[in-house]
């Protein structure tokens, strides 16, 4: 059984910046893909960016330039630094990892609120 932790979500007023953290109990290296996605009350669950196991991202377009996703294989985390964050990012923000499509495994999630 794959287990993720997140942690470092919290209340942040616009403009601020929050550094999210997965830490999962198997070595990173056993997946070839970990992200994050959140989703808002009401809305479906978005994408936020992803991590290859070549380490190129691609980011969902209303974070483009403002957050960052980074792995460390010593620590077997995925990191997710959030810049100049606005109201609409406040979210539960969810971080995965999986080998394929039909093999994802998801942290429990953790909220995300940005005040104006």
């Amino acid at each position: 059984q794959v287990q993720l932790v997140e942690s470092g979500g919290g209340l942040v007023q616009a403009g601020g910046s929050l550094r999210l953290s997965c830490t999962v109990s198997r070595s990173i290296f056993s997946f070839n893909g970990m992200g994050w996605w959140r989703q808002a009350p009401g809305k479906e669950r978005e994408l936020v960016g992803i991590i290859i196991s070549g380490g190129s991202t691609n980011y969902g377009d209303s974070v483009k330039g403002r957050f960052t996703i980074s792995r460390d294989s010593a620590k077997n985390t995925v990191s997710l630094q959030m810049n100049s964050l606005k109201p609409e990012d406040t979210a539960v923000y969810y971080c995965y990892v999986q080998r394929s499509a039909l093999e994802r495994y998801w942290g429990q999630g953790t909220q995300v609120t940005v005040s104006s």
